[in-house]
């Protein structure tokens, strides 16, 4: 048995007994209980205002700050510092009766406790507490998100809007903020996420821990939707720690990554762990992303043979054009080559292209040509179906043998009424009633490849104004000024109303 399943049976055990035995073993608790349960769990606690608010962060992993155990931790209410266990031998009485701190937190079943006098604290005071530790919503709640423009206030006296909030950047994640926020904003994804009960229920094999990278989005996105939160951002610590351990250190948080690898590799794993299949409606992340195109290749004779042995290749059934049917969760748009060099006139004028000029790659006519090792393919896609939500990755950086290079194109695009239909065959788009998409968020690499920032750009439904993001910095923005970013990352939603409400239908 792996030290985490004969940690995770412990814990069990642990719960089983209702915490009446510590970590240890010991029973010096059990009295004091069982004395309490009746009388002193209804008698006020002298300390509740001992406990400071602006110290508690329950974003970081339940650990001991001692043990570093996960096993039975609890949260000092007043310093904020979590330790293990609740018995005379424990770390958590320690520090009660060194520092004189006596409100404590069970981190797993949410029951407050006194120490070192060891009795139970049932007082409604303390639901806040409670509830920002684990955020829960029901359904009214999750529909008013899109048309309430409330304003929360945080303990130090800022206000935030629910779902526009900072996100910590430990140490270089910020490529995974991006994604994180991007996500909180697609809507079907969101509200699935924010009810637990949606996924609890999900069956995992012995052994397997994809669970974990669920249960901590899910966590994470009522974080960031919490409307009685006690500061102004969220800290994806815990979600993170999870994205190591699952994609095998693929991802860190301590070096720079690229969102486009993180967003490929998260959207399949979170698909995977929700047990998902090949089948559209298996997943909510296929349900939301998943779209079909179909991909035309043939084979290009090579240049060295005179044009009459091209022309026999071309004839024969190798060299024939050939069709696969292939799924997607986000198309890939490729940008024009910038000028390798720039006159005295156009130094300071950066290259412009217009969005439309990309998507014509996928319009079933535009042949592009791909080459590999041996041999060189032309290549043209059709897109067969459009998903509920567009994912557009705009490919700014290409390697070769020495260096990673970036290109400064800039893309024109509007904020709404993207019209998809312009690019699909007349066959295809019979089928699709709407077309057209409105951009809820837009990610942007800022600097030199491998170097740069990312920061993304969120619309607020409610209010209908644009947000800029940028790890613990959020501002307001104008549409505008988006259109004029390297964007390099972009989430459409298709309108299925022929008048949105501030420019993206709910």
């Amino acid at each position: 048995m792996t030290s985490s399943n004969q940690e995770n049976t412990l814990k069990r055990k642990l719960d089983d007994r209702d915490d009446s035995e510590d970590e240890y073993g010991n029973n010096d608790n059990v009295k004091s209980k069982s004395e309490g349960s009746s009388s002193n769990a209804l008698r006020l606690c002298p300390y509740l205002d001992t406990i400071n608010r602006q110290f508690l962060d329950f974003d970081f992993e339940k650990l001991c700050s001692v043990s570093l155990s996960r096993i039975n931790v609890y949260a000092c209410l007043v310093c904020g510092k979590y330790f293990q266990g609740r018995g005379t031998n424990t770390h958590a009485y320690t520090h009660s009766v060194a520092d004189g701190h006596h409100v404590f937190l069970n981190l797993h079943t949410l029951k407050f406790y006194c120490l070192p006098d060891n009795y139970e604290i049932v007082d409604s005071s303390l639901d806040d507490i409670k509830y920002v530790l684990n955020p829960t919503f029901n359904k009214d709640q999750i529909t008013q998100l899109d048309i309430s423009d409330r304003q929360s206030r945080a303990i130090d006296g800022s206000m935030y809007l629910p779902g526009i909030v900072g996100m910590n950047n430990i140490k270089a994640n910020d490529y995974c903020n991006v994604i994180l926020q991007a996500l909180s904003h697609v809507t079907p994804l969101r509200d699935y996420f924010l009810r637990e009960s949606n996924y609890a229920h999900i069956k995992r094999p012995p052994g397997d821990s994809s669970y974990l990278l669920v249960q901590r989005f899910g966590e994470l996105m009522r974080k960031l939707w919490n409307p009685r939160n006690f500061k102004a951002h969220v800290s994806p610590h815990e979600m993170l720690q999870a994205v190591v351990l699952w994609s095998k250190k693929r991802f860190q948080f301590t070096e720079q990554g690229d969102p486009i690898d993180f967003l490929s590799w998260f959207l399949n794993a979170l698909h995977l762990a929700l047990n998902g299949s090949k089948k559209k409606n298996s997943s909510i992340i296929y349900k939301t992303f998943l779209g079909h195109m179909k991909i035309y290749t043939r084979k290009i004779p090579p240049l060295e043979l005179e044009e009459s042995q091209r022309s026999e290749l071309l004839n024969t059934v190798e060299y024939g054009e050939t069709v696969t049917e292939s799924p997607f969760l986000y198309l890939t748009c490729d940008l024009p080559p910038p000028p390798l060099f720039k006159d005295q006139i156009r130094e300071n004028i950066i290259p412009q292209v217009s969005l439309y000029t990309l998507l014509n790659k996928f319009n079933a006519i535009t042949e592009k040509e791909y080459k590999t090792y041996k041999e060189n393919f032309m290549k043209r896609f059709e897109i067969t179906e459009l998903p509920p939500y567009l994912i557009l990755y705009i490919k700014r950086f290409t390697k070769n043998t020495f260096f990673v290079e970036k290109n400064p194109t800039i893309v024109n695009f509007p904020v709404r009424n993207v019209d998809f239909g312009d690019i699909l065959t007349a066959e295809v788009k019979a089928t699709h009633p709407y077309t057209t998409y409105d951009l809820v968020a837009n990610i942007v690499h800022d600097g030199e490849p491998g170097q740069g920032t990312y920061r993304v750009h969120i619309l607020h439904r409610a209010t209908g104004q644009w947000y800029e993001l940028q790890d613990l910095h959020v501002t307001q923005i104008l549409p505008q000024m988006i259109a004029l970013s390297e964007a390099y990352i972009q989430i459409y939603e298709l309108r299925k109303s022929g008048n949105p409400e501030n420019g993206v239908s709910n």
